[in-house]
């Protein structure tokens, strides 16, 4: 026989306030990825008929390269943690959902500092 009430049982099982801060991440990347976006893709449009050179001008330039090392970081980051929230909801037993997680965790990291190198390879004349 067990003295135990229902709540005794259930405290514990909560919430561990874990989400609230990859909640407020992921709404403060998205938010950041705004302006970094519109530049973006203004920046493409208005150099798409330019050539490569011009491009590579246009990136090779310091506020556009801190611009786009920006955007890298926020996209992968933004990316990152969406995944891990679908993989958290829908994929069934530990050990497979935390190798998932590390896996997106892992290519996001080398597909972030991949582009990041390039960008900076491109602004210090690489």
């Amino acid at each position: 026989m067990s003295y135990r009430t229902p709540i005794k049982q259930a405290r514990g099982l909560g919430s561990s306030h874990f989400g609230v801060a990859q909640w407020w991440a992921q709404r403060t990347t998205a938010l950041a990825l705004i302006p970094l976006l519109i530049w973006f893709v203004v920046g493409l449009a208005v150099h798409s008929s330019a050539g490569y050179g011009a491009a590579r001008a246009w990136i090779a330039s310091p506020v556009a390269a801190v611009l786009m090392v920006l955007t890298l970081g926020a996209v992968f980051y933004h990316g990152a943690l969406g995944v891990q929230v679908v993989i958290e909801d829908y994929v069934d037993g530990e050990g497979l959902k935390l190798a998932l997680i590390t896996l997106v965790r892992f290519a996001a990291i080398v597909l972030a500092l991949a582009g990041i190198f390039a960008v900076l390879s491109i602004a210090f004349g690489g």
